[in-house]
């Protein structure tokens, strides 16, 4: 099974990324599930049904979200009814839509989890619990588990790989907008990526206009950023391959698409 996992879409020129590359990259690399974290889709914060559905008109299977998910209020009219939408599993309480998600490939399923880590972030349910709960279920219906693990502290994540190394197929982080070097597949055979990156403006920070972020670090004061709407793009995705039989991972490559990494079918 191959998976094709593209990170955090930030406003419009990461839309627009989505839809001008998903499809070429589809035929690369012939992914049997693609799945996008589409939490900064709607201007940078949350996601709107028209998006959502967006993207699974580019060739997403699976649409991941976090801590930003619920800032469109959009959101809770629709999903619900979004059986391909996945926000962070270990919300506390009573709280709209699923954690995991089950995608068919042909005779074989994957289980999709989204997670939101805690330290640095808001407080909900411990990730490390949740997951147990998670995978007494999960582990008793399919070997082929991915979890997109949305935080901000790099060692939260990677305690998040070791802990579930043999236990699932794949750990990648999101949310930090930058894409790790440190690919590689644990010794148990779990993929694990700190941060696949983000999809969106490749001349901001983080996806913001650059002018308003340099001016708060200078000046220390409040300073609403904005979404860049305009300009060169950049894509960050990782491909992995599991085995069939097991579900562990055999390879994980990370790569990026924008001006100084052009696209190469």
């Amino acid at each position: 099974m191959r998976i094709l996992f593209i990170g955090d879409v930030v406003g419009s020129i990461g839309r627009q990324a989505i839809s001008e590359y998903v499809p070429q990259l589809k035929k690369k690399y012939r992914p049997q599930v693609t799945i996008v974290n589409g939490e900064n889709a709607a201007s940078g914060r949350g996601i709107t049904e028209k998006i959502y559905k967006g993207f699974l008109q580019d060739g997403a299977d699976v649409v991941t979200l976090g801590n930003h998910a619920w800032d469109n209020r959009d959101l809770f009219e629709f999903i619900d009814d979004a059986k391909k939408l996945v926000r962070p599993a270990n919300f506390p309480g009573s709280v709209p839509g699923v954690g995991v998600v089950y995608t068919k490939v042909n005779q074989l399923e994957l289980a999709v989890i989204n997670l939101q880590a805690r330290t640095f972030m808001v407080a909900l349910d411990d990730p490390f619990t949740k997951m147990d709960e998670i995978l007494a279920q999960v582990g008793e219906r399919t070997p082929f588990i991915f979890v997109d693990f949305h935080g901000e502290a790099t060692s939260e994540k990677q305690a998040m790989g070791w802990y579930l190394d043999g236990r699932v197929s794949a750990v990648v982080g999101t949310h930090t907008h930058v894409q790790t070097n440190d690919a590689r597949i644990l010794p148990q055979g779990t993929a694990y990526l700190t941060d696949v990156g983000m999809t969106g403006p490749y001349d901001g920070v983080l996806g913001m206009k650059k002018e308003a972020v340099i001016e708060k670090f200078i000046t220390a004061l409040p300073r609403r950023f904005e979404v860049v709407e305009s300009g060169r793009s950049l894509l960050s995705a990782c491909v992995i391959d599991l085995d069939d039989q097991t579900g562990r991972a055999k390879k994980i490559q990370a790569f990026q698409i924008s001006e100084d990494r052009p696209f190469m079918m």
